[in-house]
């Protein structure tokens, strides 16, 4: 046993060897720095589109919206894929809505600000803002026009259809075409009606747009189910109409003889989200399995032109004909844009057809997830999606085109998992070897896919991947239902089997948004919400649960009172898990949920986010500030910084990473 007096004498070395902090020696730590680490994902999203005349003496340009903050209204020459208009539409992220009239102005629908911009020819890269057509709608669907020139207009969250009169600005607004249904999906005007689809339910309307009268047309005949099925895209030709029932991927087009008022045809796994005028011998031009097709109308005959798309998507954003002027394109080819930005085209002359990136510039992507890594962070994008490697010393950022990223988790073994939009898929990526998805962004032919699918809940009715956790080497994952439903469900996936198990409504009528584990046990937070946020909830509040993985059972659930989700959950430094739930942040004890701590310190409902170190929490609040919490304080936490902030994620022990918008910041911690 040593003597006491070498025992102090060790202990007092070592106290003066170990660098002191601020606090400790007695000076306030400096305040914190939010360091930009700069835009970490970038690319181009094309939405809705047409082929209309363009500012080059009227010849055909293709027009579209691009997703950014704002988006912009571009026309490109389909000749040469160069940029003829890029136009800012203000205000507005991105828009499904593009629509053309005869004397050759271009109008565009956007959301989330719910405007209507039109483009005059000659006007170069300015367009008129002509504001929000009807107060309560926040997103226009889609446009059409007459031979007047007037525009219809289909919304969200009425399901209205409005016109607006080219001549004096005049709206009007026709009122929610189906009861019940919130999203006027698409829309087509022919021989004096307006034809309307829309969702969540499958409904198509006639309207006369002179009376306001509406008459449903009947369901195709044999059509399962018009439930959770959208009339995505609606499209009028020569007297028919071409409807397609299904999502953004590939679903039935039914055509309706608008004379004889019958269906008529059905052209299986089409994949929109539109049709081409017709040609000079009345045919058609759409994608149907993967291949730009030719529809003969008079003989249902559909022939391939050999022009193929790869990818998980295959849809054309503008479809339509134009003179190229060059060889091997005689007179009119079929011209049109896909989802990046790419430019297709088919002469039906000579077969020739290729595709060729256009010159539609790439705007930054607001990042949805983050996740801090033992070499470096991961960023996921919304809408456009995509994943980021980040270098948070730099900012360096190697950007690889994937789909809406809802949560990202770095696990022990230094995999990475990534939770998608839709169809709540899981991937595992190894950040080692090169990236490539054959959906997304292939790499040279032969290159294993990394990433690669290893979960898809699109048979468990899910839609979104919302969080992932690591669990005694298990990936738990939490997720939102797809279409107008309630019940997410918590999927246990083991890497080593490959198999999944999942249970849905582990919260009864609530979706999954926030995961934490700790020894066995999986906690969650959850959202009264559902797919589509559009079937009433059926309970009050956002609960807490604590789920046994090993024997595959919840042990607790804790409603939060007050508050419809808790958006966030973490297990802090002293073994409670804490949760942001609205304006609170609070902790109940891991062995029966009960509430030990709650501060009342927001003033929004926005979801907030929450992570922990191993000395203390951060939780960002209304968007703009964010908190650190001692744990072992039970006073009202101060807040940290004010910060613009969405996610937040925890590298190493000293750096707290922080998202705004596109922007991702490191706050630097001090000891």
């Amino acid at each position: 046993m040593r003597p006491a007096r070498v025992l102090l004498t060790t202990a007092l070395a070592f106290l003066l060897l170990t660098p002191l902090s601020a606090a400790e020696a007695g000076h306030p730590p400096p305040p914190p720095v939010a360091v930009s680490l700069g835009i970490p994902l970038s690319d181009v999203l094309l939405i809705g589109g047409t082929v209309a005349p363009g500012p080059n003496a009227g010849k055909a340009a293709i027009w579209n919206v691009s997703s950014g903050k704002p988006g912009y209204l571009n026309a490109m020459d389909p000749a040469t894929g160069a940029s003829l208009v890029s136009a800012p539409l203000e205000g507005a992220d991105s828009g499904y809505a593009v629509a053309a009239t005869p004397d050759g102005t271009i109008y565009a629908g956007t959301y989330n600000n719910g405007h209507l911009y039109r483009w005059r020819p000659g006007s170069g890269n300015t367009v008129e803002d002509l504001g929000r057509p009807i107060a309560s709608e926040g997103f226009i669907w889609r446009l059409t026009s007459d031979p007047q020139g007037n525009i219809y207009g289909g919304t969200y969250p009425g399901g209205k259809i409005f016109r607006y009169d080219a001549a004096t600005g005049a709206v009007r607004d026709y009122g929610q075409i189906v009861p019940g249904q919130p999203y006027l999906k698409s829309i087509d005007w022919s021989n004096g009606k307006v034809y309307a689809g829309t969702n969540p339910d499958a409904h198509l309307a006639e309207l006369d747009p002179v009376s306001g009268a509406v008459t449903e047309i009947p369901t195709p005949p044999g059509f399962p189910d018009i439930k959770n099925v959208a009339v995505y895209d609606l499209n009028a030709r020569v007297g028919r109409l071409y409807a397609r029932f299904s999502t953004a991927y590939p679903g039935p087009t039914f055509v309706w003889d608008i004379a004889t008022r019958t269906w008529v045809d059905e052209i299986p796994l089409t994949h929109g989200l539109d049709i081409s005028p017709v040609g000079e011998n009345g045919e058609l031009y759409l994608i149907q399995q993967g291949e730009l097709k030719r529809y003969d109308p008079a003989t249902k005959a559909l022939t391939g032109t050999g022009l193929t798309f790869t990818g998980r998507i295959q849809n054309a954003r503008a479809i339509g004909w134009a003179e190229l002027g060059l060889p091997d394109y005689p007179g009119k080819s079929i011209v049109g844009t896909l989802w990046r930005g790419e430019l297709f085209r088919y002469n039906p002359q000579t077969g020739k057809s290729e595709i060729i990136q256009s010159g539609v510039r790439r705007e930054p992507i607001e990042i949805l997830s983050i996740a801090g890594g033992k070499q470096r962070a991961y960023a996921g994008g919304f809408l456009n999606g995509g994943v980021s490697l980040v270098d948070t010393a730099t900012g360096a950022a190697t950007f690889n085109r994937f789909s809406q990223t809802e949560a990202i988790l770095e696990a022990s073994d230094g995999k990475v998992w990534v939770g998608n939009y839709p169809e709540a898929r899981v991937y595992s990526y190894d950040p080692t070897k090169p990236w490539s998805s054959p959906e997304y962004s292939p790499g040279p032919p032969g290159t294993p896919d990394n990433p690669k699918l290893q979960v898809n809940l699109k048979a468990d009715l899910q839609m979104r991947a919302r969080a992932l956790v690591e669990v005694d080497g298990k990936i738990a994952i939490g997720t939102v239902p797809e279409g107008d439903r309630l019940g997410g469900a918590l999927a246990i996936h083991d890497p080593k089997t490959g198999t999944t198990q999942t249970f849905r409504n582990v919260v009864q009528d609530q979706s999954v948004f926030g995961l934490a584990a700790d020894h066995g046990i999986v906690y969650g937070g959850t959202s009264i919400t559902g797919g589509l946020s559009t079937t009433p909830p059926t309970r009050a509040e956002g609960t807490v649960f604590a789920w046994d993985v090993r024997h595959a059972r919840k042990l607790w659930e804790t409603p939060i009172t007050g508050e419809g989700t808790v958006s966030s959950v973490a297990i802090g430094p002293d073994g409670l898990l804490w949760g942001v739930a609205g304006k609170s942040i609070f902790a109940v004890d891991t062995l029966r949920g009960r509430l030990k701590r709650r501060f009342d310190v927001g003033t929004t409902t926005a979801g907030g986010d929450i992570v922990a170190t191993r000395d203390a929490l951060y939780a960002g609040i209304d968007g703009n500030r964010i908190y650190r919490l001692d744990p072992w304080q039970r006073q009202t936490p101060p807040v940290f910084i004010t910060q613009p902030n969405r996610r937040l994620a925890v590298r190493g022990n000293n750096q707290l990473l922080v998202t705004s918008g596109a922007q991702l910041f490191r706050i630097d911690l001090q000891r």
